[in-house]
């Protein structure tokens, strides 16, 4: 018999679920891998939405009601026989008294993934390097590769690096940015150069002491990385900017106001910058919200990124589908 979910859903404010298997995969514990595969009517997750379930695991969220509960008994049968299921809920559901308020239909996908899965243990070290993977799998065969061939009925769905954030700063509004990124999942570093020795007392987040060049090395940059640079010295940003501009960094942000931009951009266009790489900077940063204290500034930095990131998505989907075998 399994062990009821918490009283307190925390299990659902983890959108990733590649933590939860890397911790069953270390512990040589099966997971029950479950993948929103459609929604119909609206729903509050998209497709390609993820939970894991393993003895004393479980991660992530569907529905917010009662289908968790459902999925979960389901995930520990999978879990002690191995078939793979379909689940449905809504409309056409086995299970009439199972209602998602939303009045939507959603479909799920229940695998069991055993810890020394060769498809598992690739897609947990592309998570360590931070490259993007697909999982193919119809729960008896799986593929996890950059482009894997995929086959009719086989579920799809693509997993991309962690969103990075690395801020710039040391005042409450940079601190307010990092703890807010830590707290949405982000992997965060805070950069003082020259601060002093011990870290902020801030869980989750990493934190250096060395100039902007050298952090942003040591740290690595890619187009899952965002940089926000707040702190409030305009030496400083110009050798944060000078840093972060030429990077890989798929966003880079800059605290301060509008009338003041064109003195913190000057130098950086006499060492020759492009105007187009200048044109990406986004500046002032964050949405427009109208607040300015600490934790409303750090909520439009952290809404921006999260935007554009979505946006990106959007344009590129990442729907977990059935797979038809191509000729």
């Amino acid at each position: 018999m399994r062990e009821p979910l918490p009283e307190w859903p925390m299990f659902g404010m983890a959108d990733d679920v590649r933590p939860a298997l890397s911790q069953a995969q270390q512990r040589n514990l099966p997971v029950a891998l479950a993948t929103l595969t459609s929604v119909e009517g609206g729903g509050p997750r998209p497709p390609g939405t993820q939970m894991a379930f393993a003895q004393g695991i479980v991660s992530g969220y569907f529905s917010g009601g009662c289908v968790e509960s459902d999925v979960a008994d389901h995930a520990f049968a999978c879990l002690e026989d191995g078939a793979p299921r379909r689940l449905v809920y809504g409309a056409g559901s086995p299970w009439p008294d199972i209602q998602l308020l939303c009045g939507a239909r959603i479909e799920i996908f229940v695998e069991r993934v055993p810890p020394d899965d060769p498809a598992l243990l690739e897609l947990l070290a592309a998570h360590q390097a931070r490259r993007p993977v697909v999982w193919v799998s119809d729960g008896t065969r799986r593929q996890c590769a950059a482009a894997p061939t995929g086959w009719d009925g086989a579920v799809v769905q693509a997993y991309e690096p962690t969103p990075r954030l690395v801020v710039f700063g040391a005042d409450p509004t940079a601190l307010a940015i990092a703890q807010l990124g830590a707290q949405a999942g982000m992997e965060t570093t805070l950069v003082r150069p020259k601060g002093p020795q011990s870290p902020p007392p801030i869980a989750g987040i990493a934190y250096r002491r060395d100039a902007p060049a050298q952090a942003l090395a040591a740290i690595g940059t890619d187009a899952w990385t965002a940089i926000a640079i707040a702190t409030h010295n305009l030496d400083l940003d110009r050798e944060a900017l000078a840093a972060a501009l030429p990077s890989d960094a798929g966003y880079v942000g800059l605290l301060g106001a509008r009338k003041r931009l064109p003195e913190r951009l000057a130098p950086l266009r006499a060492a020759g910058f492009s105007e187009a790489r200048l044109q990406q900077l986004h500046a002032p940063i964050g949405l427009d919200i109208g607040g300015k204290a600490p934790w409303e500034v750090a909520l439009s930095v952290i809404g921006e990124i999260t935007a554009l990131r979505h946006a990106r998505l959007a344009e590129e989907p990442r729907k977990a589908t059935p797979k038809r075998e191509t000729a």
